[in-house]
């Protein structure tokens, strides 16, 4: 099996910055693609950014210049840096990876439990 363990979220005021770190543990062989989603209140929910395994890296223009998505792999660990953060940023964010196991069946995605971002005006 393999869990995600999210961390970071809170309250911060418009312009503020908040760092958002997701860990992943269990009987993992590899980790290709992480990503992070975000679902605000009534809105479906939107990919944020991700990072392949080479470490290409894309985000949705709402967040472009402002948040950035990094991964350790030694750790099994993605983040997000979020800057000048913005009312309409507020939502919950949630990571997810995909890979390969140590036991079958090979293939795993998996979601974390999200975390909630509030950004006050």
């Amino acid at each position: 099996q393999v869990q995600l363990v999210e961390s970071g979220g809170g309250l911060v005021q418009s312009g503020g910055s908040l760092r958002l770190s997701c860990e992943a543990f269990g009987t993992i062989l590899q980790i290709n693609d992480m990503a992070w989603y975000r679902q605000a209140p009534g809105k479906q929910r939107e990919l944020v950014a991700s990072i392949s395994s080479l470490g290409t890296t894309d985000y949705a223009d709402s967040v472009k210049g402002r948040f950035t998505i990094s991964r350790d792999g030694a750790e099994n660990t993605v983040y997000l840096q979020m800057n000048s953060l913005k009312p309409e940023d507020t939502a919950v964010y949630s990571c997810f990876m995909s890979g390969l196991k140590t036991i079958l069946p090979r293939d795993f995605d998996v979601w974390g439990q999200g975390t909630l971002v509030t950004v006050s005006s």
